[in-house]
Formats: C-alpha cells, sequence, structure tokens
C-alpha cells in the first residue's frame, strides 16, 4: 500500500530558494527542518507572494493524507478480520501490516510539520506586517494561528500517545522508523500482540482523518484571513496611486496677462 504524493508544496511553504523536485512517499520533517527558512525571506514582497500562492496546495496536500489515513484504517480493519479467523498472521502479511503502520507515523508527523510551517509563517508575518499583527480573527480568545496550531499539534500528540499507552507503548517507540518497526516486530511473535498491533493503528488512523480535518479547517481560516488583509492592503496602495496620479496630473493654471505672481503671507 505504497502511495505517492508532491513534496513540492511542503518546499514552497518553507522557502523560495528550496525547491524539492519530482515525487516521493510521504515523509515528515521536511516542514520542520526548514521552517525556519521563513525567517530567511529578506523580500516582503517575495513573502507575501509566497503566502498568496499556497492556499490551495496546502488544503490538497491534508486531502491526500486524510485520504491516506482512512485508506489505512479500512486496511487495517481487513487485517483484523483475518486475524479472527487465524491464530497468527503470516510473516509475508504482517510485513503488509508493519509498512501500513509505518506510513501513519509518517502520516502523524507530517501534520505535525504542516503545523508547524504554518504557524511559524504566521509568527514571521505578524513581526513584519503592523497591518497583520492587528488584524482580527475568529478565533477563541483572541488567540493568534501560531498559538493554535501549537494547540492542535499538542492534541494530536496527546491523543496519539494514549492511544499508544493503552497498547502498552510509547510515544517514543512511535517517534522514528526504526523504533516503531522494532516495536512492531516484537508484537508480532505472539497473537495477542498482533491484536494490539492492529487495533491502536485502527484508532490512530481514525484519530488522524478527524485530525487532519481540523486541520484544513485552521489552514482555511487563516488563507481567508490572509486573503481579507491582502485585499485591504491592494486597495490601500490602489487609492495612494491614484492621489498620486491625480496630484501630478493636475492641470497648471497660467498666471493671466499682467497680474504678476507673488506669495500671500
Amino acid at each position: 500500500m505504497l502511495h505517492h504524493y508532491s513534496n513540492r508544496w511542503l518546499a514552497c511553504v518553507a522557502a523560495v530558494a528550496l525547491t524539492i523536485g519530482g515525487t516521493g512517499s510521504v515523509q515528515a520533517g521536511t516542514a520542520t527542518g526548514a521552517a525556519t527558512e521563513w525567517t530567511q525571506l529578506a523580500n516582503n514582497a517575495q513573502l507575501v507572494d509566497l503566502m498568496k500562492s499556497s492556499g490551495i496546495q496546502v488544503d490538497n496536500q491534508l486531502t491526500q493524507i486524510s485520504q491516506l489515513a482512512e485508506q489505512i484504517q479500512n486496511q487495517l480493519k481487513i487485517y483484523e478480520n483475518m486475524l479472527q479467523n487465524t491464530a497468527q498472521l503470516p510473516s509475508h502479511v504482517w510485513g503488509e501490516v508493519e509498512s501500513d503502520l509505518n506510513q501513519l507515523r509518517s502520516i502523524v508527523e507530517r501534520g505535525q510539520s504542516i503545523s508547524f510551517s504554518m504557524g511559524n509563517a504566521d509568527d514571521v508575518l505578524q513581526q513584519r506586517f503592523q497591518s497583520y499583527a492587528d488584524l482580527k480573527t475568529n478565533l477563541p480568545d483572541n488567540a493568534t494561528f501560531s498559538s493554535t496550531y501549537q494547540t492542535w499539534s499538542d492534541t494530536n500528540r496527546d491523543t496519539v500517545a494514549s492511544s499508544l499507552k493503552a497498547a502498552s507503548l510509547t510515544a517514543d517507540q512511535f517517534d522514528s522508523e526504526e523504533a516503531t518497526m522494532s516495536s512492531l516486530r516484537s508484537m508480532s511473535e505472539t497473537a495477542d500482540g498482533q491484536v494490539k498491533a492492529l487495533q491502536v493503528g485502527h484508532e490512530i488512523a481514525a484519530q488522524q482523518v478527524a485530525q487532519m480535518q481540523k486541520l484544513r479547517g485552521l489552514v482555511s481560516q487563516q488563507m481567508t484571513m490572509m486573503g481579507t488583509w491582502l485585499q485591504t492592503e491592494q486597495t490601500d496602495k490602489d487609492l495612494a496611486q491614484a492621489r498620486r496620479e491625480k496630484f501630478f496630473n493636475a492641470e497648471v493654471k497660467s498666471v493671466p496677462e499682467g497680474q504678476k505672481m507673488e506669495p500671500r503671507w
């Protein structure tokens, strides 16, 4: 069940100068590792142009991640049903289980990475543009998008940790591919271990479907607010330009013959 998606959005969000070509499997950490590149964009116009183009790409990325999580959820349910009819899943089938659960780990990390990048972008925009910092949102308690993304990230991490704990696993055992595969190999040795792994995987997959929907909602809110801000900024620029043109293109009245032009105090 290998699914390949484009990494180009994460490159776009992370930095203008950073380009990741082609496609690759769902991998985590790209945004986390490069999110600080936002602060290296010296050109404010460059930063604004980057944000204007990112909304649809972000939404598509989250849609793909959510769909993959749902596919894994359904596949793990099939494995659970298979296990009811046999004492233990054979090694070749368990290898597919391990692959799906490892992809699920990557999905969790990808959501955290996107959340981190978008929150970081909000921080940078607030630092660079007073008009953006002053813009009010519909977020509760006058929260910023940066703090709201952090809350989402904390909640998602805690939810996953709670599900792992129910299967006698720790978050550390789900943090890296090596640790995850090692834990799964140990659990594959017994039927009870296989059952627990499938159950916790199914639960986490269901959680990620719901959490990615929430993250999409946050991104949508942020992009709507940014659209409002950008429109206001452009309106102000257009008005200022119109006033300049009116001033410099105004008709110059000549002094009537015989009349002296002199200052009046």
